[in-house]
């Protein structure tokens, strides 16, 4: 069968199809006339491959970045399409990069059938842990793959220093409201108690 068939197939696209061949995943022949033959035959098999489930993660922490949301967004997506991935998920959430809550990435991280979880920059993902995310989802042969990565160990340091500091700050300021709630809930339960 030609190339195109076998594509057509396999649900593939005809240049994923060409890779097959380039990589030598599928056995077949070139013609003279640059046309490629797949073998279909008992004796030789097409290899499938698993097509690969990829979803990008777009994040901003409040609503005021949305135009911002939606520009990351086509980023992650241009670059997807570049590296030859067909998006399965493309997600976009609004929410604190501090906040282990965010039910939208959560699912993503939970979906075993996601291969590649495409972020613009560490810190769209979380600002803490990183690492740790990336292990557990190597462990399950699935992978983070960020499309910016900052080259230089300082601009690192300097994040991670800015986040340290956003998080205390965050913790002290949810501490003293969760303080005044909780003394307004037992005000409350006093004066029905009374």
């Amino acid at each position: 069968m030609k190339l195109s068939e076998y594509a057509r197939k396999n649900n593939i696209t005809y240049r994923t199809a060409q890779r097959h061949w380039t990589n030598g995943l599928i056995s077949g022949k070139q013609l003279a006339t640059g046309t490629i033959v797949v073998f279909d035959d008992d004796k030789k098999e097409i290899v499938k491959t698993k097509i690969l489930q990829v979803a990008t993660y777009a994040r901003v922490s409040s609503t005021q970045n949305k135009d911002n949301l939606d520009n990351q967004q086509t980023r992650l997506i241009n670059y997807a399409n570049a590296k030859g991935y067909q998006t399965a998920f493309n997600i976009k959430e609004i929410g604190s990069g501090l906040n282990d809550s965010r039910p939208k990435l959560l699912e993503l991280l939970s979906n075993k059938d996601i291969d590649i979880i495409l972020v613009e920059h560490k810190d769209r993902l979380t600002r803490f842990g990183f690492k740790y995310i990336e292990t557990l989802m190597e462990l399950q042969d699935r992978k983070i793959e960020v499309i910016n990565n900052l080259d230089d160990d300082k601009d690192d340091l300097i994040q991670d220093f800015i986040s340290i500091i956003t998080s205390f700050c965050a913790r002290i300021y949810g501490q003293r409201r969760s303080k005044r709630s909780t003394e307004k809930l037992i005000k409350e339960l006093n004066v029905k108690g009374n």
